[in-house]
């Protein structure tokens, strides 16, 4: 049986790259007596590699603006204050009735900048509204075990009721090992499996929604776009993002279609999208070509691209190509300003959701 598989999977998947025969190792020892004739699903796995093929070739289109309808821009900034509005009252008036506040606390592990400044943004987001926060720095090449050991405090700890182990983490650590320690009560972040599985079953509601995902779908209410029984494609299959994003568009009635890395015309099925969320982590990979007349584009990339005209010497851009899909899309988010100030808003609501929960405070 596991020679019949390996050699249906070497047909379908091709042979060619070391990522795919790491895959198909996953097989041996695959038991012949098994009664289910597919893989085991790790065996599937393969890593999301962009190949160049798939990726822009040519620098954006200005166009003629001034002569077309350009989209709509949804300002994520301006929702998200909104947001930390309703938050911050929350906190107070817990404060007042119980002298308790929700607990945030945060574990960084080495010192990438990008993840020290996402940091930061929750710090002063967590100030601006009155949640606490404690910050864990660990080194570099600190273990699992210190990873699991702060985790482990922080389940225990009663004033903490929101747990973020800042993502990515250095290749050394195992991941899935580190999440199975983090407390399914204070997941804030949405990525245990039990909050995942309860958010792809019908009838079932998890306790945390992932933050960006769920910044995206807020981001679609509050502009008025209707979700229920529209044509969706997803960009990017990440747990982070792109697989949450999916379960939580079927959640709200879109018929959803998934593209990725290893999508053959990717260009052809999101011309058929209505409704657009890319995580696909390529910059510009999304041209205006790729966009149905009137989408609407939730792009949640941002990269830092060398700019000698801006202040910094940098700007940011995200996986759209804004420049032609502004001319193209109804309405779209800006990188950036769009999805970025929703994950954090999201994140410190589900955080205040879980001090609520912890307190019985309604």
């Amino acid at each position: 049986m596991a020679i019949v598989l390996h050699k249906l999977l070497k047909k379908s998947i091709g042979l060619g790259s070391p990522s795919s025969l790491r895959a198909l190792s996953n097989l041996k020892g695959y038991s012949t007596k098994e009664i289910i004739k597919s893989p085991p699903l790790l065996s599937l796995d393969l890593p999301e590699v962009w190949t160049s093929n798939s990726m822009p070739s040519h620098p954006p289109s200005k166009g003629n603006c001034s002569k077309k309808q350009r989209a709509r821009v949804i300002d994520g900034k301006l929702m998200a204050d909104k947001i930390m509005e309703g938050i911050a009252s929350e906190v107070t008036r817990m404060k007042d009735s119980i002298m308790k506040v929700p607990g945030l606390a945060v574990i960084l592990v080495g010192q990438r900048k990008d993840s020290e400044t996402y940091v930061r943004n929750k710090i002063k987001a967590c100030e601006a509204v009155g949640i606490n926060f404690i910050l864990t720095s660990l080194p570099d090449n600190c273990t699992e075990e210190d990873v699991c050991g702060a985790l482990s405090r922080f389940n225990e700890h009663p004033s903490v009721h929101g747990i973020l182990v800042q993502l990515p983490l250095p290749d050394h650590l195992n991941e899935e090992r580190i999440f199975d320690v983090l407390s399914l009560e204070k997941d804030v972040d949405g990525f245990h499996p039990l909050n995942m599985g309860n958010l792809a079953m019908k009838g079932r509601e998890p306790l945390f929604i992932p933050c960006t995902p769920k910044g995206c779908i807020e981001l679609l209410v509050r502009s008025g776009v209707d979700i229920m029984g529209k044509k969706a494609v997803v960009i990017g299959r990440s747990n982070i993002v792109g697989l949450p994003a999916s379960l939580l568009l079927q959640r709200h009635h879109a018929t959803v279609s998934t593209v990725h890395a290893l999508t053959k015309n990717p260009e052809c099925i999101t011309m058929e999208a209505d409704l657009v969320i890319t995580a696909a982590g390529v910059p510009n990979l999304v041209r205006g070509s790729w966009l149905k007349p009137g989408a609407v584009v939730i792009d949640v990339g941002t990269f830092p691209i060398e700019d000698p005209s801006s202040e910094y010497g940098y700007k940011l851009v995200g996986d759209v190509c804004y420049e032609e899909a502004v001319l193209v899309a109804s309405a779209i988010t800006p990188v950036p300003g769009g999805v970025g100030p929703m994950t954090i808003a999201m994140l410190l609501s589900n955080t205040l959701d879980s001090a609520k929960r912890a307190y019985n405070f309604s």
